[in-house]
């Protein structure tokens, strides 16, 4: 059972850095490695994480050593990619948007490679902080194999958390971008927008990413005005969700329109309107005419049912 308001939150994985300097721990009996594959998890039927041996056949085809993630009451918890494994079915739909496609692995002919997303409101805290530090870190290493000062292959150091470059010797480390997500509210309405390679229906808070140089409350009225045309005032920080896709950190806020006529930017926007708090009740309901219900697990939708229950500015609702 998910005892918080969304997906990924984390505090009870003990990330123990500092044993991340040898290889000493991923010697012990109880190390378990979650499987990764394109961005998906090995999950069986119930969609919680399936977790393997280190020493597993089906893990030659990784190109990395697993990553630790830290440790857990049942021991060590590592997350590893098998980019050399084509499955034999279609994966087409991979990447997309919406991707329902299930992989099936040899190995474990009793198991699926999921969509992170499909499965995470289903998953123990414990489990859904392992998740996405896995998926993260893994994305992270995938797409910064070469060093970004010389150009040189890099090697996966410190158990996954730092890329060193052998040529050079310039050390490279995760990267975590910032996101704002943001209610914006103009007395009794919220400001809902539709990303325009969205399905149909689907509807969420603005959001986007925070630039150099700008802090999360700047970040939220750029983003806003940018996308909608609206003007926000007043912006106070809620909470925060980790998001993995690919390894972003959301800033929930919320903030004060002081105008309310929506000009979208159709490269940004296929619609934005603003809804009332009985149209909000009606979208969690999933009895809406042209709204469906935000995905369970996100930040979205948290923000928004706590705007709708009057609870967005009590800070006891949020237990990270």
């Amino acid at each position: 059972m998910v005892d918080t308001p969304f997906a990924f939150a984390p505090g009870q994985l003990d990330r123990a850095a500092h044993l991340r300097a040898s290889d000493d721990v991923s010697k012990d009996p109880r190390a378990l490695a979650l499987v990764f594959w394109r961005g998906k998890l090995l999950a069986a039927d119930d969609g919680h994480p399936v977790a393997v041996r280190l020493d597993h056949p089906a893990l030659s085809d990784r190109r990395d050593h697993p990553i630790f993630l830290g440790l857990t009451p049942d021991g060590p918890r590592f997350a590893v990619d098998l980019p050399l494994w084509t499955p034999p079915e279609d994966a087409a739909t991979i990447g997309q948007f919406v991707d329902q496609s299930l992989q099936v692995h040899p190995a474990w002919p009793e198991a699926r490679l999921v969509e992170v997303r499909s499965v995470m409101p289903g998953l123990t805290v414990l489990e859904g902080e392992c998740v996405a530090t896995g998926r993260a870190l893994l994305t992270w290493h995938s797409t910064h194999r070469f060093c970004a000062n010389c150009g040189a292959e890099s090697n996966v150091e410190s158990l996954g958390w730092v890329r060193k470059c052998p040529k050079c010797g310039t050390q490279h480390f995760p990267r975590t971008d910032p996101v704002v997500i943001m209610a914006i509210t103009r007395g009794d309405n919220l400001l809902l927008g539709r990303g325009p390679s969205w399905p149909e229906r689907m509807y969420s808070l603005l959001a986007g990413f925070v630039e150099p140089g700008e802090t999360i409350e700047a970040a939220v009225r750029r983003e806003v005005l940018e996308e909608s045309h609206i003007e926000v005032a007043a912006v106070r920080y809620v909470t925060s969700q980790p998001w993995p896709f690919p390894m972003s950190l959301m800033f929930g806020c919320h903030g004060e329109a002081v105008s309310d006529l929506i000009t979208i930017d159709p490269v940004e926007l296929a619609d934005a309107r603003w809804v009332s708090r009985d149209d909000v009740l009606l979208i969690l309901a999933g009895t809406h005419p042209d709204i469906n219900s935000p995905r369970p697990g996100t930040i979205a939708a948290a923000l928004i049912s706590a705007w709708a229950d009057g609870h967005l500015f009590e800070a006891t609702h949020w237990h990270n």
